[in-house]
């Protein structure tokens, strides 16, 4: 099979704007594509893989019932945030989470193993990545500038250190998801504002991940794809968006900005610290004109940055999935 019929699997939930984009950019340039979401399999996917002693790889089929592809001919997979295997009502638990454990890992590892593809992001890779506290210690290696963090429960500790920094300070979650408070409701945990005088015995209790509250100017949700960085400008215009701009999208003004060459070259190096192709950057730049790096996501949301400036991120996946670009 010739290099340009060869499949880009796209694995991302149904609903995914993202996901959507990527494909109209394959294709548009004609590139063969099979989407289907993780949920799919067991029940409406099909997948066979097979691997013999005298051969480099594994060799087999995946079928949604619509298209067959055959898993040495994948070029590419785009793994944007699929669901977990569905496994059929019929069976009991325990049996159904072990099924649905086993169905999770052949799918993910059988697709990893596969030779020659290249990965937007390997989730393996991924989940090492989100790790915010080691976060800053690529980042710091990598040439970037980070805020003074601490993590702690312990409440001197925060007090010391509130007293070091002498200045406003945020805390936000060393993990990232959501709060589920009943009701069939889950609340996302902001970013927000403390004061050192409030400090007390309940830091105790769990971690706590405090930071400086850095000046900013404005802020930049980057997203990096392979060697392309594309800087999506945000500029707040409310208390509650200043501090976190997810709590407030009513109050963003949105544009792009340059990434300084030094910040480009700080990102590119995370990237490759991480052995990843992706990453959603969030930073803050000060009234001074310094980019300060909060964190990455690397299977971070950015659909809503193509769609509100225009920027061709949408274009660099395809590229990238292509082979066209490092």
């Amino acid at each position: 099979m010739s290099a340009a019929a060869r499949p880009v699997l796209v694995v991302a939930e149904q609903l995914d704007a993202a996901a959507d984009m990527v494909v109209d950019q394959l294709n548009r340039r004609n590139v063969p594509v099979m989407r289907f979401d993780v949920a799919e399999f067991p029940q409406r996917l099909t997948l066979t893989g097979n691997h013999l002693p005298q051969e480099s790889g594994w060799t087999g089929t995946i079928d949604d019932g619509r298209r067959t592809v055959r898993l040495e001919e994948v070029r590419a997979v785009y793994w944007r945030r699929p669901a977990r295997p569905q496994i059929a009502a019929s069976v009991p638990e325990p049996y159904a989470t072990w099924a649905q454990n086993q169905a999770d890992a052949a799918i993910l590892n059988l697709l990893s193993a596969l030779s020659g593809a290249r990965w937007l992001n390997d989730p393996h890779a991924d989940r090492v990545a989100a790790h915010k506290p080691q976060q800053l210690v690529a980042a710091t290696r990598c040439g970037l500038m980070v805020p003074r963090s601490i993590i702690t429960n312990d409440l001197e500790a925060a007090r010391a250190f509130a007293k070091e920094v002498d200045g406003p300070l945020i805390c936000k979650p060393v993990l990232g998801g959501r709060l589920d408070v009943g009701e069939d409701r889950s609340l996302m945990v902001a970013t927000h504002r403390v004061n050192s005088e409030d400090f007390d015995d309940t830091i105790r209790l769990t971690a706590h991940y405090v930071q400086e509250d850095i000046t900013k100017a404005y802020e930049v949700r980057l997203i990096a794809v392979g060697g392309d960085v594309f800087g999506g400008k945000l500029i707040t215009t409310s208390k509650a968006a200043g501090i976190d701009w997810r709590t407030d999208y009513n109050h963003i003004e949105y544009d792009t900005v340059a990434v300084p060459a030094d910040v480009a070259t700080g990102v590119r190096r995370f990237l490759a610290y991480y052995g990843i192709a992706f990453g959603a950057f969030d930073f803050a730049v000060t009234p001074a004109g310094q980019w300060v790096f909060f964190e990455n996501n690397p299977c971070g949301t950015w659909g809503w940055v193509e769609n509100r400036t225009g920027l061709p991120i949408a274009a660099a996946h395809a590229a990238y999935l292509m082979g066209a670009t490092e």
